[in-house]
């Protein structure tokens, strides 16, 4: 442990611990900041939310477990000393907060609209059937509302049992860490590192598949993927750490460098067609957005109204004149020094 506590201080570990935490936070502000002034979580994966929340809690939870010696330290230094000692401990803490933020956000801007599902019923003659909102739930809401359920249960079961071993470990001769916290800490490691390596296959597939860039941010993308390089070298100059505490952030560097590509790609496909990151045509302020050149499309949907009912002059292509995605609620307030942010 005096040893632990005492260590030199290593000034381009502790430079660079302070620049990935303040990067953590700039980083991910265009992402909480684009849901919020979309009005909309449209374009996410709730599969991806999932494998990404478990990931940085189960990496959240090896670095406590391995660094739990440093952390202890703070009983016997200053305040200034024991935020030097754990300073990766709140790197990888605050990562995992930012992201949960995500999945918090992406449930309270989840649009109404798909929460329930539709039903046509069929209409008389020639005219075209009605769509119905039914008070049943969606697929993707309930999965959604699933996935909250299951890293909440996830991250409390794994959180039990890391503080169980850890108040109930016995030291090793000279300050080991004892086998089975090393194993646990191993296997939260791995399982962090196999998740976020396939974390982004449903985002890649949902992306691709849509052809849109939805509510993903590009300028968070282009600040983390190059920042997860450093993030993994800033952790693996910490104490106590071993390569299961940073293998995560490598692979998820380099899958969002594979997500931003595609983004980035898509971004000029939207320009070209004239479109923006919903699908709406950018050449007018209706709502009817362009289909020419859109695989997937998906109806949107309207309570009927009593002898105020317009339809389109052929059903079909009322269908696919749909939006790919809803087309969001920005605020008529828009800063221009934060519109980078809108990207």
């Amino acid at each position: 442990m005096h040893d632990t506590c005492h260590l030199d201080s290593d000034w381009f570990a502790n430079a660079l611990a302070i620049f990935l935490i303040i990067g953590l936070v700039i980083s991910y502000a265009p992402q909480h900041f684009r849901i919020i002034q979309m009005g909309s979580s449209e374009g996410f994966s709730p599969w991806f939310l999932l494998l990404g929340s478990t990931s940085s809690a189960a990496g959240m939870l090896n670095m406590i477990a391995l660094s739990w010696p440093t952390i202890q330290c703070c009983n016997d230094v200053s305040v200034g000393r024991c935020l030097e000692l754990t300073a990766g401990v709140t790197q990888v803490t605050l990562q995992w907060v930012l992201f949960m933020l995500i999945l918090v956000l992406y449930i309270i801007y989840y649009p109404a609209r798909l929460k329930y599902v539709d039903i046509d019923i069929p209409a008389h003659g020639t005219l075209p059937p009605q769509h119905v909102k039914t008070k049943l739930l969606s697929d993707d809401w309930r999965l959604s509302m699933n996935v909250s359920w299951a890293v909440t249960i996830h991250l409390v079961l794994i959180t039990i049992v890391t503080f169980f071993l850890l108040f109930t470990r016995i030291p090793g001769p000279d300050g080991e860490v004892p086998p089975q916290i090393s194993l646990w800490a191993t296997f939260l490691g791995v399982s962090s590192a196999l998740l976020a390596a396939i974390q982004y296959a449903p985002q890649l597939s949902r992306t691709y598949r849509l052809k849109l860039v939805g509510a993903l941010s590009i300028p968070m993308m282009i600040i983390q993927s190059p920042g997860a390089a450093i993030m993994s070298i800033s952790i693996a100059l910490r104490p106590g750490t071993n390569w299961t505490s940073w293998a995560m952030f490598a692979v998820s560097g380099i899958m969002q460098t594979a997500l931003l590509v595609m983004c980035i790609a898509w971004k000029f496909r939207q320009r070209r067609l004239r479109i923006d990151d919903f699908g709406y045509s950018l050449d007018s302020d209706s709502p009817t957005p362009l289909t020419d050149d859109i695989d997937t499309v998906v109806g949107e949907v309207s309570d009927p109204q009593v002898g105020a009912i317009s339809y389109a002059n052929n059903a079909e292509d009322a269908r696919e004149d749909a939006p790919l995605l809803a087309k969001p609620r920005r605020s008529a307030r828009s800063s221009r020094f934060f519109g980078w942010l809108r990207l």
